[in-house]
């Protein structure tokens, strides 16, 4: 395929990241500057905790945007027409949604933590945490490998770079930045990837349906959808249309969408290190808003690239014309090129890969600075250094992340050694992680679950989900294979026994003997004490105060007393506040939920409807208005609620500019 040169592959991974993180490194240096923000551990962990709703639900919208997000996507479309968008959207934003009260309960129940390993350390004891420990970066290994695998693959098969290459080079420039700034850098960097990969979408979408003159229209798209389900029927689609979301594939293919995604966000901590980032009183704000801003992303690029490919690929400008796309180049995410390289050519190709680049290098930062907080408070301050000043925490954290930036792309190199491509591992991942789950959830909303169903549940449930579906593999393909485990079959096997194996086995050995937690332990957690206090002198000016024994008894004391930063004052009024926020995100979490995997596409299933000319134009329709309506959400809107800090630094810029000319002058 490989339309553009392997120098522009270079030039953008290797130019555009370094240059991208130069960038990011100068507005985190700006912030620091004249917003007064120091780089204390707190503040480099935890952002502060006071991030506002805009910038939040930007960050979670970034962080789930990976490279499956918009290659994956394209191929269920491919496979299975409009329901592939819609189901791989609708099954992989309910999590973000219901997350919110996770969010929530985190702010009321543990105001200070760091990971949400630190929850189950308090909750439970050494065992859990180590049970928990394990299930949180497998989790961030999976989504680091699908991040580069899928991000290589497709800036190989554009340009011809070398695939080794490209997975060491594209996590390069993330991994400075994050050195440099720590979470709030992540924010600042998500904020700007989300504005981009919006601006491609929609770009791609208009150009589609509006000005291209190969199909220019939904009614063009709509006869030549139709053409195509005539030479090329969909196995499993309702008169195997591309125009029907009755279909069987369609729906299993959901069903393991949804329960996959379950474990990438509820053990992923880079999910939980945004709540914690978040303001007590944003945070379910920004998890709805983010949620619902995401569903446009895969539902309209892929109701774009994917249907494109479909209705473009029997065109000469087609790059795989006369042939349809391989299997394996579907699978390994390359539905999306080939769509954008037939519908703006080179142009499409450079989109494509710029797309990618957002969001490999967007998802990466939020995974190294995930496994970068976990190994700094649940392994070093945990069991190495339990007595750590916030310089050492800061150091272990630097070395995490450079270190964990090579290891992502040393895991990408051996699955792709071996023949693990991206819709490979997006299906497995659910297998492997999803049972922990339940469990993970039942920590922060129920309190009868002990000590022993928290390590035992997790655990049982993974072995539950891979004799399930290995078993499936068995008994539908007559044998283990790499290609027999990797059949939707297979899978859903798994995924299903995953989530529901760990939070059954939870709850018959919690209701043996149920647990009474009251979660004062985890509410009494502190934050990190810095190195530098500021104390008031004689003259009620403040000094610094060096300190050179971590955690003194009496500095500890002084900065709880004085310090706004330090710990969240649980009153009843204040408590009362979370109170009704975490009541709002279960009931409107709750019904989102129902409404998008319920009511909007089970009745179109069983219904057989095959889509109008007009009802598929006000399908796309939708798409690109709830497309534009998100991109305000999450590229306007942390503007605006920012408008203060930026008025801030312009006047500092400004200050500090004519400063410097009178200085000159003289």
């Amino acid at each position: 395929m490989a339309i553009l040169s392997e120098g522009l592959g270079y030039g953008i991974v290797l130019g555009f990241g370094l240059v991208f993180a130069g960038i990011m490194t100068v507005i985190t240096t700006i912030q620091k500057r004249f917003l007064g923000e120091k780089v204390t551990s707190e503040e480099y962990m935890a952002a502060g905790r006071s991030v506002k709703t805009g910038l939040v639900a930007s960050a979670v919208v970034s962080s789930w945007t990976w490279a499956a997000t918009l290659l994956q996507s394209s191929s269920v479309a491919y496979k299975y027409g409009i329901s592939g968008p819609f189901w791989y959207a609708s099954g992989a934003s309910v999590q973000v949604l219901l997350f919110s009260v996770l969010a929530i309960e985190l702010k009321r129940k543990c105001p200070n933590a760091h990971t949400f390993l630190e929850i189950i350390s308090i909750r439970y004891d050494r065992k859990a945490h180590f049970v928990f420990l394990f299930f949180s970066l497998l989790t961030n290994i999976i989504v680091s490998a699908m991040l580069l695998l899928g991000g290589s693959a497709v800036v190989t098969a554009l340009t011809g770079m070398n695939t080794i290459a490209a997975c060491f080079l594209l996590p390069l420039g993330v991994i400075i930045y994050t050195l440099f700034g720590g979470l709030k850098a992540t924010f600042v960097a998500d904020y700007t990837h989300t504005v981009v990969i919006m601006v491609i979408v929609l770009l791609f979408s208009f150009t589609a349906y509006t000005t291209s003159d190969l199909i220019g229209s939904p009614g063009k798209m709509y006869d030549l959808l139709q053409q195509a389900a005539a030479l090329h029927p969909v196995d499993g689609n309702h008169e195997g249309s591309y125009l029907t979301m009755a279909s069987s594939q369609g729906l299993m293919f959901g069903i393991i969408n949804l329960c996959s995604n379950f474990g990438t966000v509820f053990i992923d901590n880079a999910y939980w290190q945004r709540a914690i980032a978040a303001s007590p009183h944003s945070t379910v704000k920004a998890y709805l808003i983010g949620g619902l801003s995401w569903f446009a992303i895969p539902f309209t690029l892929a109701t774009t690239l994917g249907i494109s490919a479909i209705a473009l690929e029997s065109n000469e400008r087609f790059p795989t014309y006369p042939d349809r796309i391989l299997p394996s180049d579907v699978s390994a995410g390359l539905v999306a090129p080939n769509a954008a390289v037939a519908l703006l050519g080179d142009g499409g190709a450079v989109a494509v890969l710029l797309l990618i680049f957002m969001a490999v290098t967007s998802a990466a930062s939020a995974e190294l600075i995930a496994v970068s907080s976990v190994c700094t408070f649940d392994v070093y301050r945990a069991y190495i250094n339990p007595m750590a000043t916030g310089k050492q925490l800061i150091r272990v954290s630097h070395a995490v992340v450079a270190g964990f930036g090579i290891i992502m792309g040393v895991l990408a190199v051996i699955l792709k050694e071996i023949g693990i491509d991206l819709g490979y591992l997006y299906m497995l991942m659910g297998v492997l992680i999803s049972s922990a789950v339940l469990p993970v959830t039942f920590s922060l909303l129920w309190k009868k679950q002990n000590v022993v169903a928290a390590c035992v549940a997790p655990l049982g449930g993974l072995c539950v989900s891979v004799a399930a579906w290995l078993a499936c593999a068995k008994i539908y393909s007559g044998e283990i294979t790499l290609a027999t485990t990797g059949t939707d079959q297979a899978m859903l096997a798994g995924n299903l026994a995953a989530l529901i194996s760990g939070g059954l086995i939870s709850v018959v050995i919690s209701l043996v003997k149920p647990d009474n937690y009251t979660f004062e332990g985890t509410r009494s957690l502190k934050q990190v004490t810095d190195d530098v206090v500021r104390t008031p002198d004689s003259n009620n000016s403040t000094e610094d105060v060096v300190v050179d024994e971590p955690q003194k008894e009496e500095i500890t004391t002084l900065q709880v007393a004085s310090s706004k930063e330090d710990d969240l004052k649980f009153d009843q009024e204040e408590d009362a506040k979370l109170a009704k926020s975490a009541r709002f995100a279960r009931w409107s979490s709750g019904i989102l939920t129902v409404v998008l995997i319920l009511l909007w596409p089970l009745p179109m299933f069983f219904s057989n409807y095959v889509f109008s000319r007009d009802f598929y134009t006000g399908w796309v329709v939708l798409s690109i208005v709830w497309a534009i309506a998100s991109t305000i959400a999450v590229t306007i809107y942390p503007i605006w609620e920012s408008r203060d800090a930026i008025g801030v630094v312009f006047k500092g810029i400004f200050g500090y500019l004519t400063s410097r000319s009178s200085t000159n002058a003289v």
